[in-house]
């Protein structure tokens, strides 16, 4: 989701946003925000490069298995064991940064849908916002991807009532 929300959306909570000019930066930031850290040094063609890989993945959050499946087959996404003590991936021993993410992103999604609760990932519903996100409630019936857009929605049904 990190990498959809901060390189491929262009709307977000009814405003129009471009893309980051400086990706790597964008993406160190979002990290930081997460309060995760990153474990390789980041360069700017690996951060161009991501962005594509957010474009691939986009398209899973809204049900598009036939996009996710080639992603996963580009990036060659395969469970393997790395590190002592071993930790499970979802990509090579030897794949680049760019590919390892994209990998283990695309088979975190696959996982998602496989056992059924691809329903839970969603796009935010409110007019002009794009973000992506995972649904936690209990009987997924969360629509936008916070409070404000969930008000700008019902202030906007609110108010077409009032003039009908």
């Amino acid at each position: 989701m990190l990498l959809v929300n901060e390189l491929h959306v262009t709307h977000v909570r009814g405003r129009r946003v471009d893309p980051p000019a400086d990706r790597r930066a964008a993406l160190e930031e979002a990290f930081t925000r997460q309060e995760r850290a990153l474990d390789e040094v980041l360069t700017e063609e690996d951060a161009d490069r991501l962005a594509d890989v957010a474009a691939e993945l986009h398209p899973a959050f809204t049900g598009d298995v036939a996009t996710l499946n080639q992603a996963l087959v580009r990036h060659a996404a395969v469970p393997s064991l790395h590190g002592d003590p071993p930790v499970l991936a979802f990509h090579a021993p030897g794949a680049d940064l760019v590919d390892a993410w994209a990998a283990d992103a695309g088979t975190a999604l696959a996982m998602v849908i496989g056992v059924g609760q691809g329903r839970r990932l969603r796009s935010c519903e409110a007019e002009g916002c794009e973000l992506v996100f995972f649904d936690v409630t209990r009987n997924t019936s969360r629509r936008f991807c916070g409070l404000s857009c969930q008000n700008r929605a019902k202030a906007t049904a609110y108010r077409a009532r009032r003039r009908t």
